[in-house]
This record gives C-alpha cells, structure tokens and sequence, in this order.
C-alpha cells in the first residue's frame, strides 16, 4: 500500500479526533479520573480514541493499534497504529489550549507516518517517510518544516518537560541547561514539534511512553532533524527522547551522559 495513502487516512483519523476533542474542550461536565500512575484521565482521551479505533477496525483491519487509554491488539511485531488521544491532558483538563492528539504508523522499529494535530490552536504537524515534514497554521496553508541551523549549544533553544523526572540524570540534564542560551518548559508534544519547524534547537523528555513520541520522531527526522533516547539509542523503543537540529545531537548526548 503506497505510504501516501496511510499517511492520508493519518490525517483523516485526526479530523475525527478534533470534532471530538473540541466539543469537550471547556465542558463543564467533562468527566476527569485519576489513573494508577496518578495521571488524569477524561470522558475525551476514550473517546477520541475509541473512535479511532472503530475506524481503523474498518479501513486497515489487518494492522495492530497500540493506544495508552485501551492498550494493546496481540500482534506488535508488524504495521501498528500508535493513538495518544490527547497529549497534555493536563492541559486539555485546566483549559490551557497546548494539546494535541498524536498518530503514528509504525512497522517494526520504524515509524513511517506521523501527525500531531492541536486544533485549539489551529495547528497541525505531519509527517511521511520520504514525503517530508509539514504544518498548517492560521495564516499559514502550507509550511513545509526544517531544523535550525545553530551549530553550537550555546546558541541553542532548549525546551523541556517536568524538571522532577530527571531523578538521578537532574545534575546532568542542569549542566545542559546552564550552557544553552535559552531554556523554556514547552513540554508535551509541543517541545518537540518546535524543534522540527526550527523555533526550538533541542527538546528532551525523561520519562516518556511509545505513544508519547511514535509520531514526533518521523516529524522531526523528516524536518532533518535527529531523534533518539538520552543514551543514544533509537528511539522511540527507548523510554526517554532528545530531539535537536541534528547538528547538536553527540554534544548535547555527551552533556547528558558525564557525570
């Protein structure tokens, strides 16, 4: 099946998601749970992806869907749909308009297609391998995505997510933040989209799951940009993520390596 046609259906999935994310954005009777790992919950993240689901189940029922409300179908090791229904829940719950639902294809260890839609926002990012990295965005129809230029991580923009995850690294990952010459906590998917459009130069979560960056890894490396965990590993198999420019990678990875 031509990728175009996967990433196609990507985008499709992700017109759905919005109608549904949008109607309870603001809802007075949005529905909030805590789960196990003390994360919350809402009546939207299940629906939108149960609704994704439903339509994968009917236009591509020969591939596994790995989703972080409804887990896993028995078969991973081949073509699998990765759904975050609403990353930044915690924003989508306290009204702030920074969350997206995330999209990915993956076959194997390789992500193929990639979308990251934040309608309250009115942005999208997506990606397809060899068919590269774009953004909608008001004013904008059509961007085509790419890294920054910045050669040196003292001129680097460096975004992050929550400082507590760092747990024994947080000395390192403080190193890295002292040297850069900005430092802002995007978080979330948003990190890491910037780094792909070239606002931010690196972005780098340390405790993150395969639905959390399935889709902005072929986002980034499409924008020619280098994606992998904190020690260096591919990602997203790993359970942490760096993205930068590509040219700041080995340094950046050696600040967060000494010790």
């Amino acid at each position: 099946m031509p990728l175009a046609d996967d990433l196609a259906l990507a985008l499709e999935l992700a017109d759905a998601a919005d109608r549904i994310s949008v109607a309870r954005f603001g809802a007075l009777d949005l529905a909030v749970e805590t789960k196990p790992d003390l994360t919350p919950v809402t009546d939207a993240d299940r629906a939108v992806e149960q609704a994704l689901r439903d339509a994968l189940a009917r236009a591509r029922p020969d591939d596994a869907i790995v989703g972080e409300e409804f887990g896993a179908t028995a078969d991973q090791r081949g073509r699998r749909w990765i759904i975050d229904p609403i990353d930044a829940t915690k924003n989508f719950v306290r009204g702030v308009p920074v969350w997206a639902t995330l999209i990915a294809l993956m076959d194997g260890d390789d992500v193929l297609v990639g979308v990251a839609s934040a309608p309250a926002i009115a942005h999208r990012w997506w990606a397809a391998r060899g068919l590269g990295s774009w953004t909608t965005r008001p004013g904008v129809a059509l961007h085509r995505n790419a890294v920054s230029g910045i050669a040196t991580v003292a001129d680097a923009s460096l975004s992050y997510s929550d400082l507590d995850d760092w747990g024994g690294a947080t000395p390192q990952f403080q190193r890295l933040a002292e040297s850069v010459w900005r430092t802002r906590a995007y978080g979330d998917f948003w990190s890491h989209v910037l780094v792909a459009e070239g606002a931010v130069d690196i972005s780098t979560e340390p405790e993150i799951s395969l639905w959390d960056v399935a889709a902005l890894v072929v986002i980034v490396e499409e924008a020619g940009g280098r994606v992998t965990a904190i020690d260096g590993s591919a990602s997203p198999a790993g359970s942490s993520i760096v993205c930068t420019n590509g040219a700041l990678h080995d340094a950046v990875l050696a600040q967060l390596a000494a010790g």
